[in-house]
């Protein structure tokens, strides 16, 4: 239960063991403490050698909310600071840096929403033929608010200030949910959590009394606690199915340009240039982010150049009667004159704003502000003068309802588009592949997917990661996917349904955000969940309708990638409470002495475990088949915290296990749950 009692601030100086300590205003945050936590620091040397060790079997359960100043570290009490450790600041980046960062951000986050314009129109009008003008602006009018609601409302003016300091992702949000409320299935948290300086908690205030409520019903009720988990896991599954769909859909739509600039080129052997460019992509994934996005971003640049160019050039050449289509009456006409090709055509439809979700989680490589600004003052108006410039072109060419993109372009400026649209498909194949990496790698920690190799690509940018196992499965199935469709308008069902998983998931959990964290007007919230989910299951509603077409796949795909991170999270969470039943008890301790019933040798002896509190039965076993154990045994346990980053002078927690003669310590390394950042 958390009392609704809350202490005033201290600032100024306190006294610790007769001596003054400064007590600085802007280092005090608000955390939540035990009221019986024991250890304070008015009590002598004496009591804390005698309570410390005792400490780690009793189980807290009153709370309250408290503003605490800097951490003080001690041997027997808290933690004892890692000699020659610095702390982990952030530095205040230069004019020059700034525009790496820039350059970076077009190479990295937006390459697959800027390739959008190969394919979208294409998948729209798949299906049926264009009858009259209006079509093509009542489409037009779909794509445009398609962009501006998604990409830039939800998104970019939202999701974005959702990020768990500058780290975003379906699991960067269940990690801050985790962070205010005790939601996570695995019971390994400690008190001494919430005095990392950044486990930062919301200051209280009139509104927090809701998002208390809230709070406890979410941390009393194990049915939530799973349904909030499964809610992460799917979005989680979608991810990893999208960073196999974009490549594929991506290169295959670039590739497909071949058949307008010769006629000869057929679609088999669009499909076997595909393979070939796909392979090269992935191998070169493991330079890191930091080096390709470097490469790429100046081609991306000059991508996102060449289509807002062609657009200009197709509205002065076909007419601006297409400037119509902001006006959302279109979007009404096209559902009453063909309410069924107009609901299909939404699956497509949805497909410009593919990479709004890479967006947000590929945030641990940028800023929210680099993002921000670079995708409403040149993405997004690229994109709407790509937009309007080919349906100006379908305006005058209504059979020319394939390959749209290619078929636009001017004559004398084809081949040079085609190689730079090629770059970018590349570009935006990895993408998704980055943001993959970085869920991946936050499931891995939250206890969620099975332990693999991860390989960090830059000492300068942190979060920048690759792994290996990873890449060569999206490679694989990949190519399995390009070989079993064939054709991106197969494959364009099957990437709205992946984009589409991903996108629900994020607005749920953003939800609770608003609820829990942010704590915001509860008309608001309900106004944004009902808009924007209201809004994606009517798009969802579209894809599953053509989910004959073999986009199952795809869903299977995820089904078994759910099953996999469910099943390994429910072994990790039933190998803990078996190790916590397990541990040998203090009473055994006392009884065996300081000797522990056998020889104590000269040396320090490190057992590994995963408890935080208690004894490991490990040593039960050791004591009966060793003739001799350690003088010094420390055990060894490495826990993930949900915050978004540890200093390095807070990431080890020493304590005694029994009294000081036993010679036994635990030793508690913490690290960041959804970042690289603490790994240092």
């Amino acid at each position: 239960m958390v009392s609704k009692t809350y202490i005033s601030p201290k600032i100024g100086s306190e006294r610790e063991n007769g001596n003054l300590v400064k007590m600085d205003s802007t280092e005090s945050r608000w955390v939540f403490q035990n009221d019986e936590e024991d250890g304070s620091e008015e009590e002598g040397e004496e009591s804390s050698h005698r309570t410390s060790y005792e400490s780690e079997e009793e189980d807290n359960v009153e709370q309250r909310l408290i503003r605490t100043g800097p951490r003080i570290d001690s041997f027997d009490v808290e933690a004892l600071e890692v000699p020659g450790a610095l702390r982990n600041e952030y530095e205040e980046f230069s004019l020059g840096r700034n525009i790496v960062l820039a350059v970076q951000t077009l190479g990295v986050v937006f390459g697959d929403v800027g390739t959008s314009p190969l394919y979208t129109f294409d998948v729209m009008f798949n299906k049926y033929s264009i009858s009259v003008k209006e079509d093509v602006l009542g489409a037009l009018s779909l794509v445009l608010y398609t962009l501006i609601l998604i990409p830039l409302v939800k998104y970019i003016f939202i999701v974005l200030w959702g990020n768990d300091d500058g780290e975003g992702g379906t699991f960067a949000l269940y990690s801050l949910i985790c962070r205010n409320t005790k939601a996570s299935l695995l019971p390994n948290q400690l008190p001494s959590d919430a005095r990392i300086s950044s486990f930062r908690l919301k200051v209280p205030s009139p509104e927090l009394e809701r998002s208390l409520k809230i709070k406890e019903c979410l941390e009393t009720s194990l049915t939530l606690k799973k349904l909030l988990l499964m809610l992460v896991l799917f979005g989680t599954s979608m991810v990893i199915a999208d960073g196999v769909v974009t490549p594929a859909m991506s290169v295959m739509s670039a590739v497909s340009g071949l058949k307008v600039g010769i006629a000869s080129v057929e679609q088999d052997e669009v499909v076997m240039i595909s393979v070939a460019f796909l392979i090269v992509l992935f191998s070169v994934q493991r330079f890191g982010t930091s080096k390709v996005g470097l490469v790429v971003g100046p081609a991306l640049f000059i991508w996102f150049c060449s289509l807002g160019g062609i657009g200009i050039y197709n509205l002065l050449k076909y007419g601006t009667k297409v400037l119509r289509a902001f006006n959302p009456v279109y979007i009404y006409h096209f559902f009453k004159r063909n309410p069924t090709q107009a609901w299909m055509s939404l699956g497509g439809c949805l497909l410009c704003a593919t990479g709004s979700e890479a967006m947000f989680a590929d945030l641990c490589y940028f800023s929210v502000r680099s993002v921000q600004f670079t995708f409403m003052f040149l993405v997004l108006p690229c994109l709407l003068l790509g937009y309007l410039g080919q349906a100006a072109f379908l305006m005058e060419n209504l059979t020319e309802n394939q390959q749209i993109f290619f078929s636009s372009i001017p004559s004398a400026a084809f081949w040079p588009v085609f190689f730079i649209a090629n770059i970018a498909a590349l570009i935006a194949s990895r993408a998704m592949t980055t943001a993959t990496f970085s869920c991946i790698k936050q499931s891995i920690a939250l206890g969620c997917f099975p332990r693999l190799k991860i390989i960090h690509t830059s000492r300068k940018f942190m979060g920048q990661i690759y792994i290996p196992v990873i890449n060569w499965f999206l490679l694989v199935s990949c190519l399995a996917f390009v070989g079993t469709f064939g054709s991106i308008n197969e494959i364009g069902n099957a990437y709205g349904i992946a984009e589409l998983g991903v996108m629900m998931m994020t607005t749920v959990l953003v939800t609770m955000i608003m609820l829990l964290i942010w704590q915001i007007n509860i008309i608001i919230v309900l106004c944004f969940l009902t808009f924007f989910l209201g809004v994606e299951l009517l798009f969802f509603s579209s894809v599953l309708g053509s989910v004959e077409d073999g986009s199952w796949v795809l869903l299977v795909f995820a089904a078994v990638l759910f099953m996999i991170m469910y099943i390994w999270n429910y072994g990790s969470k039933l190998k803990y409470e078996t190790e916590v039943k397990q541990k040998l008890s203090m009473d055994l301790m006392m009884e065996l002495g300081c000797n522990l019933g056998t020889i104590r040798a000269p040396g320090i002896g490190l057992v590994y475990n995963e408890l935080v509190k208690g004894i490991p039965a490990i040593l039960g076993h050791f004591l009966t088949t060793l003739p001799a154990i350690h003088s010094m045994i420390i055990f060894v346990c490495i826990k993930y915290v949900p915050v978004p980053v540890v200093p390095q002078n807070e990431r080890f927690l020493f304590r005694r296990v029994c009294p000081k003669s036993y010679h036994m310590f635990r030793c508690i390394a913490s690290f960041s749950a959804v970042s690289s950042k603490c790994l240092g």
